[in-house]
């Protein structure tokens, strides 16, 4: 997608969720989580969207999720932004 890319997007009814995947091995530099700059943020979002307005659909709700791996363990944090 021109302008960004999104890691997975899901769709429940009028529900457009995306999920933004961030791993780490291990804790080292920090949680998968705190790897979402602001920057991050804005790219994800822009993206996000345009793609939603792709979709030339109306009433359509988008949510912005995080899928924070460390090591083996996941954890799915919903609507982060």
């Amino acid at each position: 997608m021109r302008g960004g890319e999104l890691d997975v997007v899901a769709r429940r009814g009028n529900l457009i969720v995306v999920c933004e995947v961030k791993a780490r091995a291990t804790a080292a530099f920090g949680s998968p989580l705190e790897a979402m700059t602001p920057l991050k943020v804005e790219r994800v979002q822009r993206a996000g969207f345009a793609f939603v307005r792709t979709l030339n659909e109306r009433g359509l709700q988008i949510r912005f999720d995080v899928a924070a791996v460390l090591g083996t363990h996941l954890e799915i944090h919903e609507n982060v932004f």
